[in-house]
């Protein structure tokens, strides 16, 4: 793994009417992402989005 590559991600979920509001932290960096995703959505995929998002941010973030 390089150092942009989260190790541990927290995810919390949040019903907002009929939609999920994800937020997810990496706590070394501080890095956190949210988005939104339909309320039936299952909990794996809304962890692979979360962990696919955190890698592409703290990969742009690297580059700047």
């Amino acid at each position: 793994m390089n150092a942009n590559t989260p190790h541990e991600i927290l995810v919390e979920y949040k019903q907002v009417g009929n939609a999920l509001r994800v937020t997810a932290v990496e706590p070394i960096s501080g890095t956190e992402i949210i988005f939104q995703a339909p309320l039936n959505t299952h909990t794996v995929t809304l962890n692979r989005i979360a962990a696919s998002k955190m890698r592409y941010v703290m990969e742009k973030k690297s580059r700047q």
